[in-house]
């Protein structure tokens, strides 16, 4: 075999292993349910949206959920079948058919486009409604929606309503535009504010029967297209201007390089705009005669579009994170996605409740959002998967806040929450302790219990995987630095439900006598708090603890005979 069939060879085999990698592993009937689920759920936000003026879902979630059916489909070899406009075709033939548009994936799908193309434009592409704008002797008579591209539905009843486009031109002439009906907004920046619904809140209008005068007034039109206007781009939104649509010429930008695009294009990502966009149109100066338009995506247009506020993410599993204090925290472990040039691979729910309420399971959809550019949040479950994983869920009074002080028996997590919030700062600030440390020690065995950490030396410290000669030495310094810190200090560390901010005044075995009664006396501590501090001193746990603190020379913990620790 030669040594280029070889290199072929193992150039597909990367390329089938990168593909099997990225596809679900299901049998072939669960890969058909789930792509027909898919399909279905996709059809019923085309139908509303097209028949209805309804949208179901943000448009951005739309891109992606479609993007997803088509990998689907060939993951598995399944057709496609599948025209998001089936039910959009109106009964209204389109004076000039309605093209579609490409999208651009990144910088360098854009200059791949740009190659060998000249007098390159970018527009910002707004977020409304497309229709066909027919005018006779300069007076607005149609507005055709853009259905199918070939044929649409008349709006021409809410021409009289619609005060804030031009209806009337300056010069008495007979022309059909091509743009989009917006929401008018002030000052919009669609890096802060998204979408803000804009083009559902116009597309609900529009297919009403009718709307008031001051709906209307909120609705403008953008012209980015004058199909048998002039030649060129530069003249077409020149002559536009003078007729009434200055918007044309005010956004359109001439460019010569995907640096310059890739500029425009954040800026106008972040500056204030009359109106929602999702991104920006290329266009090429010059085209064909309109005459030969056809309702496809043609070689002289793209979309390039803004980075996605939500992004869909598909549910791996689902981990139900018990902590220090016996709460669980249902968190969805996602098949890593990026979302504003982050990569998100989990996102926490909050609560048992809240998750069970949502019923979320591996294999479902989920919106996830950005909260302040850094926190990955929950937004919606998109799509459910068709066939439902199970997830394991601990019985009720498993975990509690005097559950699992020690290692074993489902135990693990919630004791190294308990050891990481003893050595953190808000505990005994212990230097090198953080949960992976501890997760290292339990899992060696040398730590089962809350205080077995005294007692190790640096000796079996390096011994565990992961912990070199070096931090074993600084580790048996915080260990020994915790044995000399104050009552309040351990008392934090340990869990104690004091009031924020609140000193326990006494030895501990003192405070180990008190009632619900004796708590409640003292002042800023209420009945609930206070038979949470007699539970919490008299749980046999903690005063098992607190017996070993004293028997390893713990100074906060040296007993009197008047009063013992049990």
């Amino acid at each position: 075999m030669s040594f280029i069939l070889l290199f072929a060879l193992l150039l597909s085999l990367q390329a089938s292993l990168a593909k099997a990698a990225s596809c679900p592993d299901w049998p072939m009937q669960q890969a058909e349910t789930e792509v027909a689920h898919l399909r279905d759920t996709l059809a019923q936000w085309d139908d509303h949206y097209h028949r209805q003026g309804i949208a179901l879902v943000a448009d951005e979630l739309y891109d992606q959920s479609r993007q997803r059916l088509h990998h689907l489909q060939q993951c598995f070899g399944l057709l496609a079948g599948l025209d998001p406009l089936a039910t959009a075709r109106g009964p209204v033939p389109h004076p000039i058919p309605h093209t579609g548009v490409d999208k651009l994936a990144d910088e360098q799908a854009v200059g791949r486009w740009m190659a060998g193309k000249t007098g390159l434009w970018i527009q910002p592409k707004v977020d409304g409604v497309a229709v066909s704008a027919r005018y006779r002797q300069g007076q607005l008579v149609q507005l055709l929606s853009r259905g199918d591209g070939v044929q649409g539905h008349d709006w021409s009843r809410h021409i009289p309503r619609l005060g804030a486009i031009t209806r009337q031109l300056p010069q008495a002439r007979d022309l059909v535009l091509q743009g989009e009906l917006y929401l008018r907004l002030d000052a919009h920046i669609q890096a802060q504010a998204g979408s803000a619904n804009a083009r559902g809140t116009v597309a609900g209008l529009l297919a009403r029967k009718q709307f008031s005068v001051e709906q209307g007034a909120g609705i403008g039109l953008f012209v980015w297209d004058w199909p048998q206007g002039p030649v060129s781009q530069a003249e077409r939104v020149s002559q536009l201007a003078q007729l009434g649509f200055p918007d044309s010429q005010r956004y359109s930008i001439a460019i010569d390089s995907a640096t310059q695009a890739a500029h425009w294009r954040q800026h106008l990502y972040r500056s204030p705009l009359p109106f929602a966009t999702d991104g920006v149109i290329l266009r090429q100066g010059t085209r064909p005669p309109a005459e030969r338009w056809q309702a496809k995506a043609p070689y002289w247009l793209a979309a390039w579009k803004h980075p996605y506020a939500q992004a869909l993410a598909d549910v791996r599993e689902v981990s139900l994170r018990v902590g220090r204090t016996g709460r669980i925290t249902p968190v969805l472990q996602l098949q890593p996605v990026k979302l504003d040039d982050r990569l998100i691979t989990q996102v926490s729910l909050g609560s048992l409740a809240r998750w069970q309420h949502l019923d979320i399971a591996p294999g479902d959809q989920v919106a996830i959002s950005l909260a302040g550019l850094t926190i990955p949040r929950f937004e919606r479950v998109v799509h459910r998967a068709a066939v439902r994983q199970p997830v394991e869920v601990p019985p009720p009074g498993r975990y509690h806040p005097h559950s699992c002080w020690h290692a074993g028996d489902g135990c693990n997590e919630q004791f190294i929450a308990r050891l990481t919030w003893l050595s953190g700062k808000q505990g005994l600030a212990m230097p090198r302790t953080g949960p992976g440390t501890w997760r290292r020690l339990v899992d060696a065995g040398l730590v089962t219990s809350t205080t077995d950490w005294l007692h190790l030396d640096a000796q079996r410290l390096s011994e565990v995987p992961g912990i070199s000669e070096a931090t074993a030495a600084q580790l048996v310094n915080s260990f020994e630095g915790a044995r000399s810190q104050p009552l309040a200090r351990w008392l934090r560390a340990l869990g104690v439900p004091a009031p924020g901010g609140m000193q326990l005044e006494g030895e501990w075995a003192q405070l180990s006598l008190r009632t619900a009664g004796d708590w409640r006396a003292l002042p800023g501590i209420g009945a609930v708090r206070a038979h949470q501090l007699e539970a919490f001193f008299m749980a046999n746990e903690v005063r098992a603890i607190a017996v070993r603190l004293n028997e390893a020379g713990v100074n906060a913990f040296q007993f009197s005979d008047k009063a013992p620790a049990q």
